[in-house]
């Protein structure tokens, strides 16, 4: 009776200890859940000549952006939602976070189509109300009037884009003289993509990057992304990120997809019918078309702005960072192409890119 009792309490402690380390087990896989919703998720790789991409003209391409000499860093096309060719310059990586200047500010606008399909914002609202505290004692009707979607098109009213300082952002953005009607004056100003980001941060208690990442990053593989901050712990919105080259492709194929990713509906459709289409033009500030020293056909920063993004010839449209940063996207051609650079003549890139690029999606 002793030996049957003592055995009995041998496996019932076994089995004790195999619930113990069953329980532990589940919560290492839990644990690890996020780890794993965050793993690279690479596109689709494919020949050029399965999706009618000439590969001759791509190496074309290459021995002109070296002969040029003008500082690339990487390609990279996407047809059909298939990587079908890429490259990287002078020791860059594939596995390398780039900056992105001013593309960071589609990323931005991306986060404000989220948060509108979320009932959290409208683009009507009215900028002040977020944030009664940083106004001027008397804002004028110009200010009074600002919305969200003037500051997606960069025509908040200012005359000249304000200039960040030691002080608080917001303060600077909204003590700056409001000049304009808005709506009606094109005046480049990433301080204005900066209180996106900061609206962003007001309505959802968190960072614009911690917004994005499960309703964006996560769905379309993209990790290990980092953003810039102010000195009031805000994303700096207009710019700052930095994501890899395939990173840029894939928010590039997203919008071309108006939403869709892997069949799975993300954000809405109508949000990027209305952010990828002409909204105001782009002529510099201050400038009428009578004086401009190139014409508009020549030149993709007269094609017009859409929300935090550059309409481009040949009916593309496109987001754009300092020094050659792209994300070029054509409908027509259902292509994306990437390019991450430190170029001084971004026309001239971008001219590389109609000049060779272009005519290889046949």
């Amino acid at each position: 009776m002793q030996t049957a009792t003592i055995q009995a309490r041998k496996t019932s402690g076994g089995a004790t200890a195999l619930k113990l380390q069953t329980f532990f087990l589940i919560i290492l896989i839990m644990t690890a859940l996020p780890a794993f919703s965050q793993q690279v998720k690479p596109l689709p790789r494919a020949t050029p000549a399965s999706e009618k991409v000439n590969a001759k003209g791509f190496a074309d391409y290459l021995e002109a952006a070296r002969k040029s000499e003008i500082g690339m860093h990487s390609v990279m096309i996407v047809r059909n939602g298939k990587v079908v060719a890429e490259h990287w310059f002078d020791g860059f990586s594939a596995d390398q976070a780039h900056v992105m200047h001013s593309v960071s500010k589609t990323f931005t606008a991306t986060a404000i189509g989220f948060a509108v399909d979320e009932g959290l914002l409208t683009l009507g609202d009215k900028v002040i109300k977020y944030f009664p505290d940083k106004l001027p004692s008397t804002p004028n009707d110009n200010l009074n009037a600002l919305e969200i979607r003037h500051l997606l098109t960069m025509s908040s009213g200012h005359d000249v884009e304000p200039k960040r300082g030691d002080g608080d952002w917001l303060e600077t953005f909204f003590n700056a003289p409001f000049e304009h009607k808005p709506g009606t004056r094109f005046v480049y100003n990433s301080l204005a993509t900066y209180v996106l980001s900061a609206i962003i941060q007001k309505v959802t208690g968190e960072k614009l990057i911690d917004y994005l990442t499960p309703r964006l990053f996560n769905p379309l593989g993209i990790t290990d992304a980092r953003w810039e901050e102010s000195p009031q712990g805000i994303n700096n919105g207009g710019w700052g990120l930095y994501v890899k080259t395939e990173d840029m492709a894939k928010l590039g194929l997203f919008i071309l997809q108006k939403g869709l990713w892997n069949r799975s509906r993300l954000l809405s459709k109508s949000w990027f019918d209305e952010a990828t289409t002409f909204k105001i033009e782009s002529l510099p500030a201050g400038t009428k078309k009578e004086d401009l020293k190139v014409q508009p056909e020549d030149s993709d920063w007269l094609q017009g702005y859409c929300y935090q993004m550059w309409r481009s010839r040949h009916n593309s449209f496109r987001a754009d960072g300092a020094y050659g940063q792209y994300i070029l996207i054509l409908p027509e051609k259902n292509a994306v192409i990437v390019t991450t650079a430190q170029v001084n003549d971004m026309q001239a890139e971008l001219n590389l890119i109609w000049d060779y690029l272009l005519p290889v999606l046949e």
